[in-house]
């Protein structure tokens, strides 16, 4: 080891922690994997801030310090330490939590700590937002989600774009540095930095999404207290809010839709306690075996007052979500 050390003190000194990363760089992922699991989380962060500043090793040094791997470097190319490779040798290591608290504390806030970040963003906002884009741009950013905030996302996307999405991400090449900043500090600006320029509309959504959330009643107290004070505003959080009891008025289409995505047994809980004609107008936008089905469910008994009011602000909030997608329409004059 010796004369490894001193042929890398012929092109430049470098201190212990860089000759770690520059030996566990060159060892590639397999091995250097053995090693770092031997490493307590100082020494960690240390040897990453090593390895993302480390820069070119020349080959001649690097085949000296380790003359073993002499076969792996025989083309002559250089080794370079980037902050992507040494997050790519943590992976599969550590936990996906440790690996993106060592890759912040060594990159402040870019690279990982940004898709920790929008991995924690609602999967509405995530869908509503990649439903716009691209789909080549969209499954790019689906894929440096975590797998969980990917999951969640597609969920709740129309089932041919999720289809088509998930094609796109198996066959995702790699994509240079260059272009992940771009796309990381475009999504800063979009999603996770200060508020957006429409400001004020996303308050009123944001409020509108909490009164929608609330039992009837206080969800009307509260709006006629805003009535007071603003009533442009109470009218705007009025125009953006949906109940249950609004199913009845959605356009034909948009119950379709909505009633194709909405489980059964979910549809039957929240019908039941409505009136006949209520029940006869959701059950007309139905198929004849979906309709028999749940007809049949609603003769016996079943569901306490909570769980139909559980079942009819899951069906509200569904409604809400497909319709910021573009999915449906609210209203007939808008269809």
């Amino acid at each position: 080891m010796s004369t490894a050390i001193a042929a890398f003190n012929d092109h430049r000194t470098l201190t212990g922690p860089e000759k770690v990363a520059a030996l566990l760089l060159a060892m590639g992922k397999p091995l250097a994997s053995r090693l770092l699991k031997h490493f307590d989380p100082g020494e960690l962060k240390t040897i990453t801030r090593s390895a993302a500043a480390l820069g070119a090793v020349p080959i001649t040094a690097l085949e000296t310090l380790v003359e073993e791997l002499a076969q792996q470097f025989s083309r002559g190319v250089d080794l370079r330490g980037t902050a992507a490779e040494v997050e790519h040798l943590l992976g599969g290591v550590l936990p996906p939590e440790q690996v993106a608290e060592i890759m912040s504390d060594v990159l402040g806030s870019s690279n990982s700590s940004t898709w920790v970040r929008l991995s924690g963003l609602p999967e509405a906002d995530l869908a509503a937002y990649v439903g716009k884009e691209h789909p080549q741009t969209a499954a790019l950013i689906l894929a440096r989600l975590t797998p969980e905030a990917a999951a969640k996302t597609l969920a709740i996307l129309p089932r041919e774009s999720r289809n088509a999405l998930t094609r796109r991400m198996l066959a995702l090449r790699p994509v240079s540095e260059a272009t992940i900043k771009i796309l990381e500090n475009k999504l800063r600006d979009d999603l996770l930095n200060g508020p957006p320029r429409d400001a004020g509309a996303n308050s009123q959504g944001r409020v509108a999404d909490i009164l929608n959330r609330m039992e009837p009643e206080q969800a009307e107290d509260v709006l006629s207290s805003i009535a007071e004070a603003k009533p442009v505003d109470a009218a705007a959080l009025r125009s953006k809010m949906f109940s249950f009891n609004d199913v009845v008025n959605l356009p034909a289409k948009s119950k379709s839709v909505l009633f194709d995505r909405v489980p059964t047994e979910q549809l039957t809980m929240a019908l039941r306690g409505t009136d006949a004609t209520f029940r006869d107008s959701v059950l007309a936008a139905l198929g004849a075996r979906a309709r028999r089905l749940i007809e049949n469910e609603l003769n016996g008994e079943g569901g306490s007052a909570k769980e139909i009011a559980a079942a009819r602000r899951a069906i509200s909030t569904t409604v809400l979500q497909l319709s910021s997608l573009g999915e449906i329409e609210l209203t007939a004059e808008a269809a």
